[in-house]
């Protein structure tokens, strides 16, 4: 049992956190004679480890995830969701979103082609819910950062959400709610050609290529502002505001995180930097949520396809999801970290 627990933290802190590479770069910043006592030093360090951490996991789950996403473009998707009634619908809908785009922008034209398809309104939201929110990318990334408990615990109350959330659509019937153009949109059935392995492996290296670029700025800026939280903003701030002694702290994180863009990848290193600086386990996982399910452009784009009633339902479910999910988070840190 030693030993297994042993090859697990050797996994967490040397393989998925790289450990070794934060020493080797505090090391390297030292020989250019650079305080890594102070804070400039500590937010340098930070900041280049964290890059280079999230910029190498990035590149090697993006190839991952859609060389097996090759193998589920929407038509395949869609016959897999008509075979499934009920709660199990939703469920492998919501499994489907973990293998598609990073961010909720990227989800809605999935959402709108799933929908003019014909396939339930039910099913549809538990995409497009689970599609931001969870993903194989960032359970890698979180296992690298909070451990694999908080990871798996993340991703399966993230699961949670979206089933529950297109389960109450699916029951509210409304249909009626969608805009016209979606609804009377006429689906065609194409059957997707086969790829070969080597087909895969080169779309897989564009999907790679693309992807990068439109998430690295968001990473530069999310690790930029964790750096910032981490070195410089006093803990005594983060503890009054995010801590324990702030039971607000998870529905004002989840409003702060809602009118902000980014992907998740661009919110763990602030996730990071808030969770070392005291703020409750929680509270920020709540604000990586909001951010990457419920983000202003996101809704912006989702209002195009949907009416008022129906968006506000899904904001409301959305938030009232995260918010349970964020306290319920607090109330078992100490059994997680």
């Amino acid at each position: 049992m030693e030993a297994l627990k042993g090859i697990g933290l050797f996994l967490q802190n040397q393989v998925l956190g790289m450990k070794w590479l934060n020493t080797l770069i505090h090391n390297l910043l030292s020989l250019f004679g650079l305080d890594m006592s102070g804070k400039l030093g500590g937010s340098i360090q930070f900041f280049i480890y964290d890059i280079i951490k999230i910029t190498i996991l990035l590149c090697l789950l993006i190839f991952i995830i859609t060389y097996i996403q090759s193998y589920f473009p929407p038509e395949r998707s869609k016959k897999i969701l008509t075979r499934f009634r009920g709660i199990g619908a939703n469920t492998i809908a919501a499994l489907l979103g973990t293998v598609t785009p990073f961010c909720s922008c990227s989800s809605i034209p999935l959402f709108i082609g799933f929908t003019s398809a014909g396939l339930p309104l039910g099913l549809t939201f538990s995409f497009l819910i689970s599609s931001p929110m969870v993903d194989l990318g960032s359970l890698v990334i979180l296992m690298s950062i909070f451990g694999a408990k908080v990871a798996a615990a993340y991703v399966i109350l993230g699961l949670i959400i979206a089933i529950i959330g297109g389960t109450v659509i699916g029951k509210m019937n409304m249909e009626k709610y969608v805009e016209d153009f979606i609804l009377n949109a006429s689906g065609v059935d194409i059957e997707s050609p086969d790829l070969t392995k080597k087909e895969r492996i080169t779309y897989a290296k564009d999907q790679v290529v693309a992807t990068f670029k439109k998430v690295f700025p968001y990473i530069l800026i999310g690790v930029g502002i964790g750096a910032v939280i981490h070195n410089w903003i006093p803990e005594s701030w983060i503890e009054t505001i995010l801590g324990s002694n702030n039971p607000f702290g998870v529905i004002l994180a989840t409003l702060i995180g809602v009118p902000m863009y980014a992907d998740i990848f661009g919110t763990i290193p602030v996730a990071e930097a808030l969770l070392y600086k005291g703020a409750n386990l929680g509270t920020v996982l709540s604000f990586m949520m909001a951010v990457t399910t419920l983000s202003l452009p996101s809704v912006i784009m989702l209002r195009k396809a949907v009416k008022p009633k129906l968006l506000a339902l899904f904001i409301a479910i959305c938030t009232i999801g995260i918010i349970i999910v964020g306290y319920l988070f607090n109330a078992f840190q100490y059994l997680l970290l």
